[in-house]
């Protein structure tokens, strides 16, 4: 019988030289079969069909999901990430947000902002998990809408009742605190117009980072994220921008740029580089296969995946003291080097990320709005249910499946395990479910050969860069 480390047939041997398996430093001996005779693992995928089988498929497999997560089968991986959201309101109208433009209408529904209690009952069941988990570090992020419409005083008042209740919490068998050692790290998302110094000083002091949601580092870049008045957010944005490089940077944490196809790359990643944020996240905007897929085509042309190994060049290429840690590329080179992913977008990792809505709602990441109406909702609340009883709503559980939840297309594809099918939303079709290659699939293989094969061409130096600074 051949084990999984035999050595391979020339024929495989031949194969090595793709680089994505050669920096992967996999045969294909080591890689999962195409399930057919004769498909090639690169093919591409082709659009759902929204057929009856398809839907009495996905049926099926929402049933073993339900019967697995209430049973407990399955692995069980503890949130450690917790998106607590402060306002439900925002004071810009961004062309492409997928909060307030997304079939998902639910924020009209929702308090406009969190109230005492409701903070109180999220710190309390944070604490429970955090102990019944064992966990040695948590992180909050503050979001909205836009958190800070009230000022920081809101939001510095959620992370201090989350870290007060996390310090405190016993276990039923002890009487004393579970994980006093437990690090909270908070960090509020914000779209920068309301920073001042005076409340980056209160936030400093409460040591919560700050997280700016941008397009560019120029006015025209940004020209899509006006306010509900049709006026640019940059020029108060741009100051936040240079404020936190400039006076506040160990409370900077980075930019979320969302990719637009039609830019060019060099301007977006020169011009946000210029900004010095120690961390840039490029972001795909939320698209699938029931909507509208802006600039998407299959198989060709692939216009995300060029714009984002054409970034990922001028990345790769910079100095490490002028680089900025792009957490997109970052995982992709760890996956390529064997490491596990900790985004969402890339890997095969469990998701481990949850959210809590200004009514205490415990939902599913906010990228499931721009699948249908209520898609992130789980039923579940902080007032009657733990985050515990999240963990086996179904549509979490199908978050930890890893390579079992994916599509036919993805097992039988060399870029799996760094792709990992992609985004969750990317995925939906309409009356068919999630169980399909991402919308972006030929975009992320794209990017993913290109990446592998600046890795394999400075493997040697790769690795020890990655083995003594941590860059990658």
């Amino acid at each position: 019988m051949r084990t999984p480390y035999a050595r391979p047939s020339t024929a495989s041997r031949r194969a090595t030289h793709d680089p994505v398996r050669r920096a992967l430093r996999l045969t294909p001996a080591r890689i999962r079969p195409p399930r057919a005779r004769g498909r090639r693992a690169s093919r591409p995928c082709r659009r759902p069909g929204r057929t009856a089988r398809a839907r009495g498929q996905w049926r099926a497999r929402r049933r073993v999901l339900r019967r697995r997560s209430m049973s407990g089968d399955g692995p069980v991986v503890p949130f450690h990430q917790f998106v607590l959201k402060v306002h439900s309101r925002c004071n810009l109208a961004c062309t492409y947000c997928y909060i307030y433009r997304s079939p998902d209408a639910s924020w009209r529904e929702r308090p406009a902002r969190v109230s005492d209690d409701t903070v109180r009952r999220t710190a309390h069941r944070i604490a429970e998990h955090t102990a019944a988990h064992r966990l040695s570090r948590i992180r909050i992020e503050l979001h909205g809408g836009e958190p800070l419409l009230r000022g920081p005083e809101p939001v510095i008042a959620y992370a201090e009742a989350v870290r007060r209740a996390v310090s405190a919490v016993t276990t039923a068998s002890t009487v004393t605190p579970v994980s006093p050692a437990t690090e909270v790290t908070a960090t509020v998302q914000t779209n920068g117009t309301l920073l001042t110094r005076p409340a980056l000083d209160r936030l400093a002091a409460a040591r919560i980072r700050v997280g700016l949601s941008l397009d560019g580092g120029t006015p025209a870049l940004n020209a899509r994220r006006t306010d509900h008045a049709g006026r640019l957010s940059w020029p108060a944005a741009s100051r936040a921008a240079r404020l936190l490089a400039e006076e506040y940077p160990a409370s900077y944490a980075g930019v979320l740029c969302t990719v637009d196809a039609a830019t060019d790359p060099d301007e977006v990643y020169g011009s946000l580089a210029a900004l010095r944020p120690p961390a840039v996240d490029f972001l795909l905007p939320h698209a699938h296969w029931g909507g509208a897929r802006p600039g998407r085509f299959r198989p060709r042309p692939t216009p995300y995946g060029d714009w984002l190994a054409r970034a990922f060049d001028l990345w790769w290429q910079s100095p490490d003291g002028v680089r900025p840690r792009v957490r997109l590329f970052t995982e992709i080179v760890a996956l390529l080097l064997g490491a596990e992913s900790a985004a969402e977008s890339v890997g095969l990792s469990p998701l481990a990320a949850v959210v809590v809505d200004t009514d205490g709602s415990i939902e599913q990441v906010d990228s499931l709005k721009t699948a249908y109406a209520g898609a992130p909702g789980t039923g579940l609340d902080v007032t009657r249910n733990s985050f515990d009883e999240a963990l086996r709503h179904p549509g979490i559980a199908a978050r930890h499946l890893g390579a079992r939840a994916l599509a036919d297309e993805c097992l039988a594809c060399p870029v799996l395990r760094v792709c990992g099918g992609g985004n969750y939303a990317h995925r939906y079709a309409t009356d068919s479910g999630f169980r399909h290659p991402s919308v972006y699939c030929a975009d992320l293989e794209r990017l993913i050969r290109h990446a592998a094969g600046r890795v394999a061409e400075q493997l040697p130096s790769v690795l020890t860069r990655t083995q003594s600074t941590h860059v990658l």
